[in-house]
């Protein structure tokens, strides 16, 4: 039995020897140069348009409505993210800026003082320094505008005494102090009142 293996070990070992001599014998193949193959062009992409068949939603648009009542199958709970029971998880509740739970707010514990009227009146201020620079013999709520000493020739003027003027000019305005028409006057001017709301 060992006589048949180490005759059979000798049999594969002439069959590589002689495969190993083939190879050595066998003439090699010559190396062929690969042709230079140009790589294919690109297709032109067309550029599209903005229009109609294009228009997409932005992120975010569209939401999913949020399904109440469903029960814990709906992804939202069994009490649709309401709690259970109490005034909160109600439909059509509603409670008012600065509620604080039924405690008393903010806004009633906090000290109130003073009085505001409902009829005051705001003025655009203007010194009779600032008519001194203009050279016109009537003055008026539009020259005021295109001047830039007021910014609305429909809201209330009144004219203060700050400064000089000696130019004799006429003022019209919606009230004036009593030094500025002192002034006006004393330079040789005249003093209009708008809808004869008194200073």
């Amino acid at each position: 039995m060992t006589e048949k293996i180490v005759k059979h070990k000798k049999s594969l070992g002439k069959d590589n020897n002689h495969k190993e001599a083939a190879k050595d014998r066998a003439p090699s193949k010559p190396a062929v140069k690969k042709s230079y193959v140009p790589k294919k062009a690109k297709p032109e992409v067309k550029e599209s348009y903005f229009g109609l068949h294009n228009i997409k939603a932005p992120v975010g648009a569209h939401k999913k409505r949020k399904y109440l009542g469903r029960g814990p199958s709906s992804g939202h709970g069994k009490t649709s993210t309401r709690g259970s029971k109490g005034q909160t998880s109600r439909a059509g509740r509603h409670f008012y800026l600065g509620f604080e739970g039924g405690q008393s707010p903010l806004i009633r514990r906090f000290p109130k003082r003073g009085f505001t009227s409902v009829f005051k009146k705001v003025y655009q201020i203007i010194n009779l320094r600032d008519l001194s620079r203009i050279k016109e013999t009537l003055i008026g709520p539009e020259l005021l505008e295109e001047r830039g000493l007021i910014k609305n020739r429909e809201k209330l003027i009144k004219v203060l005494g700050d400064g000089e003027i000696k130019a004799a000019v006429t003022v019209k305005a919606h009230a004036f102090s009593k030094q500025a028409i002192d002034k006006i006057k004393k330079a040789g001017g005249t003093v209009e009142t708008i809808n004869a709301i008194a200073g």
